[in-house]
């Protein structure tokens, strides 16, 4: 790995890193990042260029766990707090609940995915999307949420932010943006809605990131083990750097800063690809 291949890996990293906790789309700032400026792909391949912007979402989810550790620790009963478990109502079962819908859907279409979704125009679409989502989120969730930490999270409020979460199948509609705008809709408040969509967030990528390392398998190369370690400490330290920022921020400002950004990055966007 030369000097400009480490450079590109620590750039996505840092892309990443920075964007995977806000509600912005981490995926559709990595495809618009290399595929207009770095393009990784010319010299990984186009499925290990996939592969590895889904690696590295494990550096995050590793940062996502040393923030959240007692809380996920105890899912699996191995914290607990003055000899009780440190949640007696939120527990594995939200999280499985959670998950299911786009499990499921992204098991179903994943080549599709793949194969069609992964581009700048596709993204441009997508940012769009997701913005409305969010202003409708912040313009029609209640203002007094009902819920106002994990352990009042109900099972069926669980499986509703699922349902929501498929729509981040879509490159560039954000997952964090579809679970906290879900969450919102269906009585969370912001900082609850964040929380739940992090922990959440750890099996579903780890989970995504381990199958599109096995269905790749053949097209990685010990060559590049460089590219991928440096992406992944990248994405790990950015990660801890933005997660704490950004929890403390979205219930002062809310989802609407996010939504205005996404806006306008897609009409900037769309002014360099189309015109």
């Amino acid at each position: 790995m030369d000097l400009f291949e480490f450079l590109k890996a620590l750039i996505l990293g840092f892309v990443e890193g920075m964007t995977e906790f806000a509600p912005v789309s981490s995926t559709g700032h990595l495809i618009i990042v290399d595929d207009m400026w770095l393009k990784s792909e010319e010299f990984l391949g186009k499925y290990p260029s996939i592969t590895f912007k889904i690696v590295i979402q494990l550096g995050s989810i590793l940062a996502v766990v040393v923030v959240f550790w007692k809380r996920l620790f105890s899912l699996i009963g191995l914290y607990k707090v003055d000899g009780q478990p440190a949640s007696k109502s939120f527990n594995l079962l939200h999280v499985i609940v959670g998950m299911l819908p786009a499990v499921v859907l992204g098991f179903a279409l994943k080549d599709l995915i793949d194969d069609y979704l992964f581009g700048v125009e596709t993204v441009i679409v997508a940012l769009v999307a997701g913005a409305i989502l969010m202003l409708a989120a912040d313009r029609f969730g209640p203002k007094n949420p009902p819920v106002q930490s994990l352990d009042q999270i109900t099972y069926r409020q669980a499986f509703t932010v699922g349902l929501v979460q498929c729509l981040s199948l879509w490159p560039g509609f954000s997952r964090s943006g579809a679970t906290i705008s879900g969450g919102v809709l269906f009585g969370m408040n912001h900082r609850t809605a964040a929380d739940f969509t992090f922990i959440m967030a750890v099996p579903i990528m780890m989970g995504a990131s381990l199958v599109s390392v096995l269905k790749n398998w053949e097209y990685l190369s010990l060559d590049h083990i460089g590219f991928y370690i440096v992406g992944f400490v990248s994405a790990f330290v950015f990660s801890l750097l933005s997660i704490r920022f950004f929890l403390s921020l979205i219930s002062k400002i809310k989802l609407v800063p996010f939504a205005i950004y996404r806006i306008v990055l897609a009409a900037i966007l769309a002014v360099i690809v189309f015109l």
